[in-house]
């Protein structure tokens, strides 16, 4: 009886211990893919040389938040997936894979379009520095636009880990909100028990 009880008494009502603990790895992959997506577009993406009458020649390095700024907003949208993991069940799970897999592919977006239209994106930072959008130098990208779109392809591969992962959470449980739709029938079942009673003292019955 005493170990039975204790084994009652460790689980939460209505979750598996091995299914709540699934979530668990879900929402640390899911922290490791916002922490890789967003650390891809803090250093420099763009190199180039721009030039200043006042100051000759001027360097130009365009940080992939300036790149591409849609890799940023990607780590933000995984970090709100990873909320989401602790409060959906077997149906909203489509939901958190299909958001982790729209911020795998704008990270693919952003970064391809940040290698492609590199000349005009390294000529605009160049006019806020110098005031001249001609630049003295070609465009080198360096090697993180690259490793950006390894992070975005892992994204996505996360979005399809996630789906496999998730097959085993259990669906919303209702222990909240059964004793709401209890409550409002005791309470009109209450004022009529009364109301009885004191029609029963009226006519002169005991209702004991």
């Amino acid at each position: 009886m005493t170990s039975h009880t204790s084994a009652h008494g460790d689980a939460s009502p209505g979750i598996a211990p091995g299914r709540r603990a699934g979530r668990g790895p879900a929402a640390m992959l899911l922290l490791l893919l916002a922490a890789l997506t967003a650390v891809s577009a803090v250093p420099v993406w763009l190199r180039s040389t721009g030039a200043s009458a006042l100051e000759g020649a001027v360097p130009v390095d365009v940080t992939g938040t300036q790149a591409a700024p849609g890799v940023v907003a990607a780590a933000v949208v995984l970090l709100a997936a990873m909320g989401a993991t602790g409060l959906v069940g077997r149906a909203g799970r489509w939901v958190v894979v299909a958001v982790v897999a729209l911020a795998g592919a704008i990270v693919l977006a952003s970064t391809v379009g940040a290698l492609t239209d590199s000349a005009g994106i390294a000529e605009t930072a160049a006019a806020e520095l110098t005031g001249v959008s001609a630049l003295a130098a070609p465009v080198r990208p360096t090697l993180w636009p690259w490793a950006a779109l390894v992070v975005g392809a892992a994204d996505l591969g996360g979005a399809a880990l996630l789906a496999v992962m998730s097959r085993a959470w259990p669906s919303p449980t209702r222990r909240h909100s059964a004793p709401g739709a209890a409550d409002p029938v005791a309470a009109r079942v209450e004022p009529d028990d009364d109301q009885a009673a004191w029609d029963s003292l009226t006519r002169g019955d005991d209702p004991t």
